[in-house]
């Protein structure tokens, strides 16, 4: 289990899956094979595998306690939930809620959940099945949402012409949560307490935020899917096929790189591989990170 100290707060990383998951060539439109020779050192076996031409990606949870509080940030993709177009992510069984339990911490016990976005692999457990129902996974948390990705999704999840959205997890990850009077919607920058707070990021989905953790002078920025991969960090002008505004994304990621470098906030990223984290470093208009 990784675990990072951030001034007081204790982060820790509650994993859900770490493996080859995409082709590198259709997640990256820039993909170039000889990006892999100039950075081997540090990709191979961390973050790409060679032989599949897959990136390693891992999905993951951030748990953070901090101020007699416990915050989950980012929900993965859950158990049992149908997601045949991801035929990795269809019908999971995974380890999360023992991993949780392994960091010391019970579902009754998260008092927050804050999700960077509302795509599949971020709200997941947000739910689990009941008796044939999708209920809160973490009964007694509230659950932050950004109004505009709820708004968004919600309207084309009614649409006849393209509901259900991002293959039915808006309503079995979402909808419940909301339904069950536990979700606040945040929109614009907004200060959660001391230490946490928000911004927004749109470009990956149009309420996409970042998530910024400041303690005793040290900072760390949880930045969902506004990066993806470590190779974003010298290449920021690379969307993935996800993205759903090309310009906005690219915007939102090099002012993530910018903060980090000038603040010494650490990255913490959503699928980046081993080490998970990384400080970055910035010479000119170009940025390196820095793993721990």
């Amino acid at each position: 289990m990784t675990e990072v100290k951030i001034g007081a707060a204790r982060v820790s990383r509650i994993e859900e899956s770490y493996e080859p998951n995409f082709e590198a060539a259709k997640f990256f439109a820039d993909w170039q094979p000889d990006v892999v020779d100039r950075h081997r050192d540090w990709m191979v076996p961390d973050h790409y595998d060679p032989a599949s031409g897959f990136l390693k990606l891992s999905v993951h949870s951030w748990l953070i306690s901090i101020g007699g509080r416990t915050i989950l940030i980012d929900a993965c993709v859950g158990n049992h939930k149908p997601r045949p177009a991801r035929p990795k992510w269809h019908l999971m069984q995974t380890r999360y809620l023992e991993r949780l339990a392994e960091a010391g911490v019970r579902p009754e016990a998260i008092d927050m959940v804050m999700c960077t976005h509302l795509h599949m692999d971020h709200v997941g457990w947000n739910t689990r099945l009941d008796n044939g129902r999708w209920v809160p996974t973490f009964p007694n948390a509230r659950y932050l949402f950004s109004q505009a990705d709820y708004d968004h999704y919600l309207a084309l999840d009614r649409d006849p012409q393209t509901g259900p959205v991002n293959q039915g997890s808006f309503r079995d990850s979402v909808l419940p949560v909301a339904e069950a009077g536990l979700a606040d919607m945040v929109s614009g920058a907004h200060t959660v307490d001391e230490h946490l707070s928000i911004d927004p990021a749109p470009g990956h989905t149009p309420g996409t935020v970042a998530i910024k953790l400041a303690s005793r002078g040290e900072g760390a920025v949880f930045c969902g899917d506004i990066l993806h991969h470590a190779v974003q960090v010298f290449h920021p002008e690379w969307n993935s096929f996800a993205c759903a505004d090309a310009v906005s994304a690219r915007k939102s990621r090099r002012r993530v790189l910018e903060d980090c470098a000038g603040s010494g906030a650490l990255l913490m990223p959503a699928h980046f591989g081993a080490p998970f984290v990384c400080n970055i470093d910035e010479r000119g208009s170009r940025f390196t990170p820095r793993f721990a």
